[in-house]
């Protein structure tokens, strides 16, 4: 493609009403130039760019074919939608994607009218948009709800689930499956493209319809065969049986690519009286892009990049990625363990398993979108003897909460949670955050949680959980890099629920959790600056607690403070109720209790997220200076100094 692009029909393009006064003569050359800006917003901002290259076409055919807004479109995960913000009124503010005040990098409700519902976790889609068509139903409406769904989202429960609910819907429900990756898919070609316009048209659908009229006053035998021939000839020509089966007329597989196919399959769809329907259309990751097409997975997120060379820029050399020493510590164990197994939900490199599995493939399983039954598989490999380590981001883990209570904790399996991306993270914003494992965790019985300080301590970690057969053990730690502290040549077993004293002082206690433990540290050198001497304990354990040394801390230190990368709910109040229930605050100890704000924070750097959180030393400073009502604001800032 020529990079050096100009954007003429694009220009004139600010909301999809304008682009449906555009003929569609021109609509190839606006994809061409769609594609192009998107290539380039991405080169500046980094983000996702492989699956939203694919989809160049497919949006602009929807735009021009529905009437966005008033027809509601939803993307499934949301991460390849950042076409349809170029074209729908965002074109100005999208090189601000993942930034902090930006775009966001999925869709948004508050961000946009052609954003009716945010999406960024898998395979929400359908459902939605089948709550707005049934809402459009009942209140009279004549607006359509289309949803485009990724074949891999497909791959979760949740999208059949809709689906077996969505006849009621009829033809207000448009699903349309983008296959990028599927073996489903017949050859896609000519015979196909024009078997789908067939099919999809008003003269098919009223033959088939007066056919249908007809075989009903057959008996019943013959009206049951003819329904049958009719679904089996369409499905032995395009494969869509299985949708055929949960209730959707089926059409496809036609080319997401090819604009002239597109555009009259998905009119007919939008006038068919039949529905609901399902468009199977086929595209390819990072089309139009060499680099991305060639190397689909390093493009499906990257950082800022070369457009020219497609060459991402690399950060500077530097500790080693959590999930990284997570993944070669787990090699490491099951070198002399046979029953280690490990899981994951359609996320091998991002939890750092691809290392486990290329060693160990009989004993790894990507089990693809799909967090409740990797846990439940988990219980029933440790009810079977097997030590298996499931590792999912926290905040996927959420989706499997009743499988993790029922399948684990009441019957106190020793499934290992390997806790990825906990604490906030950056430019993905508040849908990945891993604000609330500590929280949903630590409150059930039978559970060990872990969080680790540093690398080092995650080694230690996971050769504990792995030692663990007792009942569930879960160990977080935070996307991004260690600390650069040296990794043990041994792991050590830590003995559970006890932590350990960093640093001693006499008048200030700060009880750690996670990785906050840098900033506490940094925090007590402030205050000894100003003759508040500090002791720094890494609790290791939100459960069980290590009711000695908090014991010890709470009733020899002036003031107390706990921090953690966790909303409110988690160590925070643990300690407060062992306190309460104690009576180590009767005697006038000040004790706070520092954590995750109670809001959803927008995408920015970790560290202005942590700043803006209150969660760093500076904030610890404040906090133990207005405890000890050295509270004015030249104190303050001169502790900040």
């Amino acid at each position: 493609m020529n990079l050096d692009f100009k954007t003429p029909l694009l220009d004139t393009v600010q909301t999809p009403s304008d682009l449906r006064n555009l003929p569609a003569s021109s609509l190839r050359q606006l994809a061409d130039e769609l594609r192009a800006e998107t290539i380039a917003a991405v080169g500046v901002t980094g983000g996702h760019l492989g699956s939203g290259l694919g989809v160049v076409e497919l949006t602009t055919a929807i735009h021009y074919v529905f009437d966005t807004p008033a027809d509601r479109l939803v993307w499934d995960v949301g991460h390849q939608c950042y076409p349809h913000k170029i074209l729908t009124g965002r074109r100005d503010r999208i090189r601000t994607l993942r930034t902090g005040g930006g775009l966001s990098g999925f869709t948004k409700r508050s961000e946009s009218e052609y954003d009716p519902f945010g999406a960024a976790h898998s395979s929400t889609s359908i459902s939605a948009a089948l709550g707005f068509a049934i809402a459009n139903k009942i209140a009279g409406k004549p607006g359509k709800a289309i949803a485009v769904i990724g074949d891999g989202a497909m791959s979760a429960g949740m999208a059949y689930e809709a689906m077996n609910n969505a006849q009621g819907a009829g033809n207000r429900l448009v699903v349309i499956l983008n296959d990028n990756d599927m073996s489903i898919a017949p050859p896609v070609g000519g015979l196909s493209a024009y078997l789908s316009r067939i099919v999809s048209s008003r003269e098919f659908l009223g033959l088939r319809d007066l056919a249908r009229r007809m075989a009903r006053k057959l008996p019943r035998p013959l009206h049951q065969a003819a329904r049958k021939t009719d679904e089996f000839a369409r499905g032995m020509a395009m494969g869509g049986t299985l949708f055929e089966e949960l209730g959707f007329y089926y059409v496809g597989p036609i080319d997401g690519h090819n604009l002239d196919q597109l555009i009259p399959v998905l009119e007919n769809v939008r006038d068919a009286e039949e529905g609901p329907i399902l468009v199977h259309v086929v595209t390819k990751k990072g089309k139009g892009y060499a680099p991305a097409e060639a190397a689909a997975d390093k493009y499906h997120g990257v950082q800022k990049f070369d457009v020219i060379t497609g060459v991402q820029s690399k950060a500077p050399p530097g500790p080693p990625h959590y999930q990284n020493v997570f993944g070669a510590q787990l090699v490491a164990e099951a070198a002399s363990d046979p029953t280690i197994c490990a899981i994951t939900a359609a996320m091998p490199s991002g939890t750092g398993l691809d290392a486990f599995a290329k060693a160990y493939p009989e004993r790894f399983f990507d089990v693809g979108i799909a967090e409740q039954h990797a846990v439940t598989f988990a219980a029933g490999l440790a009810a079977q003897g097997m030590r298996p380590f499931c590792a999912i981001y926290s905040t996927f883990l959420q989706r499997a909460y009743d499988q993790v209570v029922h399948d684990v904790a009441i019957q106190n399996l020793p499934v290992r949670f390997a806790i990825d991306r906990a604490g906030l993270v950056g430019a993905d914003g508040a849908t990945h955050a891993g604000s609330f494992d500590v929280t949903y965790l630590a409150t059930l019985p039978n559970f060990v949680v872990m969080a680790a300080a540093d690398e080092a301590e995650l080694v230690h970690m996971v050769h504990t959980a792995a030692l663990h057969d007792t009942g569930p053990i879960a160990v977080r730690y935070p996307r991004g890099n260690g600390t650069g502290v040296a990794l043990p040549a041994t792991p050590e077993r830590l003995e559970i629920g006890k932590g350990r004293i960093v640093r001693e002082g006499k008048k200030v206690a700060i009880l750690s959790l996670g990785t906050r433990l840098a900033e506490a540290l940094k925090a007590a050198d402030a205050l000894d600056a100003r003759g508040l001497s500090t002791t720094v304990a890494d609790l290791r354990f939100a459960k069980p607690l290590d009711e000695a040394l908090i014991r010890k801390l709470l009733t020899t230190h002036e003031v107390a403070v706990t921090i953690e990368e966790s909303s409110v709910g988690g160590l925070g109040a643990h300690v407060l109720t062992l306190a309460s229930d104690t009576g180590l605050i009767d005697a006038g100890l000040k004790l706070r209790t520092m954590r995750l704000p109670d809001l959803f924070q927008d995408q920015d750097k970790p560290e202005k997220q942590y700043a803006e959180a209150g969660l760093d030393a500076d904030a610890i400073v404040d906090t133990v200076l207005k405890a000890l009502r050295h509270n004015s604001g030249s104190l303050v800032e001169e502790a900040r100094a």
